[in-house]
């Protein structure tokens, strides 16, 4: 029985770091069908076909992703850029012209 014990012990001090790094799906959330569909349209508005049998598969699907990335577009929405300002607002308001 003892023996039984340490066994069990000895078991769950090895399985330990093996379930602590695995990775939970909340953290990286579930994928969608959208995403993936989005993801593979601006894939292919690079030049990469899924279609095709490349001998050069790893190497080609790669090059696509780096020109996507070169082009600033990932394909999950547009690039969101511009200004921002702050402060008070102005209280300066154009005159107004009555015409008869």
């Amino acid at each position: 029985m003892k023996s039984l014990i340490k066994v069990v012990a000895l078991a769950a001090v090895l399985a330990a770091p093996v379930v602590s790094f695995a990775q939970s799906q909340a953290e990286n959330g579930p994928v969608t069908r959208e995403q993936v569909r989005n993801e593979l349209k601006a894939l292919e508005s690079v030049g990469w076909r899924p279609n095709v049998v490349s001998p050069f598969y790893p190497g080609d699907y790669q090059a696509a992703q780096a020109r996507l990335q070169a082009r600033g577009d990932s394909g999950y929405g547009p690039a969101m850029g511009g200004t921002s300002q702050s402060g008070a607002a102005s209280s300066y308001s154009a005159p107004v012209r009555m015409v008869r």
